[in-house]
């Protein structure tokens, strides 16, 4: 066995959170936080939000995660270097460079990949990604007034750059694959709401469509699609999701399924490695859960949890899962997992841009869309955390209150 330290990969939310975690816990050991990036750890949302809109100015500033002196003060160690190996039986991380950090706990956190065009000229020069802030810099400095930009996805990150590029002054064009706007995690109220936001800045947007070529003298010129259709592009924005960073916990033998297989308490399959955030897939067999999740709230709760187990703790309350957007100034925010085939009640008039929309699940409040209504996200995340059954007739006047919604008594046991 390694000497006493908890080594964790990455610095990002979850990264940062379970090295936080482990210090407040006076862990005895050294806590070694292993850095791919150079510098100081940051916030990632603002990327596609504040970082790219008109008028930022080019030394935006990122919100960093802990101040430097923080991690100084907790003697957190950052090491810098891209982890290769993983040697469970030595107990060992391999680097880049040739050197390793020995461990006897392990907490994974390397995060996510942005997911690149896999077609024929998906490589051109043009062609964006964005997940780092070396990405939104890169973007940043591409989007100019007429500058044509063709957006490949209609997903939080695609709609974000819409924004950002329309509101910049360029010809904007989204193609999605699906039919509407966010199909993955929203529905058709909100999904209409939105495309009807953006077409009135100017962005024009193409359903049922999907991209097979780019073409370009050495940089992107068109984005061809499979019904033959080719769009003018002088930079293309793949927003198609993420995939987890899973290959070193692969190559060591660790359990993976589109992300790193986890419990409830963050472990993996090896009883001294952990692992947190977007590179994970938790499996709970008796809640039924076994989903991968790209959500900070998660990542944050998935690191204490480790440390906490590490340390000998139970874990923390089950938190619920939220998410949020801003598009053209009009904030969404999404407290728990909706299905496709839950009840949709509909709260407010899409029309007057302040509206909720309510996911109901055997008559209990499983997840929720607001609009412009932070009193009903505030109680609606706590309706959702209690399973609330609501009568659907009061939920869907918006002068009553949510909470007045709730048939009594409120179960507490689902």
């Amino acid at each position: 066995m390694s000497e006493n330290a908890v080594v964790i990969v990455g610095a990002g939310h979850a990264g940062v959170q379970a090295a936080v975690r482990l210090a407040e816990l006076e862990w005895s050991g050294r806590i070694v936080m292993i850095e791919e990036q150079d510098g100081a750890t940051y916030e990632r949302p603002p990327l596609s939000k504040e970082f790219l809109k008109a008028g930022a100015a080019s030394e935006t500033p990122i919100t960093p995660l802990r101040k430097e002196q923080f991690f100084a003060d907790k003697r957190i160690e950052r090491v810098h270097g891209t982890v290769v190996g993983i040697d469970r039986a030595a107990h060992r991380v391999q680097l880049a460079d040739g050197t390793s950090v020995g461990y006897s706990k392990l907490i994974l956190a390397p995060g996510s990949a942005a997911r690149s065009l896999r077609v024929p000229g998906g490589d051109l020069a043009g062609v964006h990604l964005l997940k780092t802030r070396a990405d939104a810099e890169a973007l940043r400095a591409a989007l100019r007034p007429g500058a044509r930009v063709v957006i490949v996805g209609a997903g939080y990150i695609g709609l974000e750059v819409a924004a950002a590029a329309a509101a910049l002054g360029c010809e904007t064009t989204v193609l999605e694959f699906m039919d509407r706007v966010m199909s993955r995690v929203t529905s058709e109220p909100v999904s209409r709401f939105f495309e009807q936001l953006h077409e009135s800045h100017g962005t024009r947007f193409v359903f049922g469509t999907a991209v097979t070529e780019l073409t370009g003298n050495g940089r992107v010129e068109d984005v061809v699609t499979a019904d033959g259709s080719s769009y003018p592009a002088d930079l293309v924005v793949a927003g198609i999701g993420v995939v987890p960073r899973q290959e070193a916990a692969e190559a060591a033998g660790i359990a993976v399924r589109d992300g790193i297989l986890v419990d409830i308490e963050s472990r993996t399959s090896d009883p001294d490695i952990y692992a947190a955030g977007d590179a994970t897939r938790l499996i709970h067999a008796e809640e039924g859960i076994d989903r991968r999740l790209e959500s900070i709230q998660s990542a944050q709760a998935q690191a204490g949890n480790a440390a906490n187990s590490i340390m000998g703790l139970p874990r923390g309350k089950n938190e619920v899962p939220w998410f949020w957007t801003i598009q053209h100034g009009v904030r969404l925010q999404t407290a728990g997992l909706r299905l496709p085939e839950d009840e949709i009640v509909l709260r407010g008039n899409p029309a007057d841009a302040q509206f909720t929309v309510l996911y109901l699940r055997d008559g209990r409040l499983a997840a929720l869309d607001t609009i412009g209504s932070l009193s009903d996200f505030t109680a609606g995340k706590k309706l959702v955390a209690q399973g609330a059954p609501i009568d659907v007739d009061l939920a869907a006047d918006r002068s009553v209150k949510l909470s007045a919604a709730v048939l009594e008594p409120v179960a507490q046991d689902s």
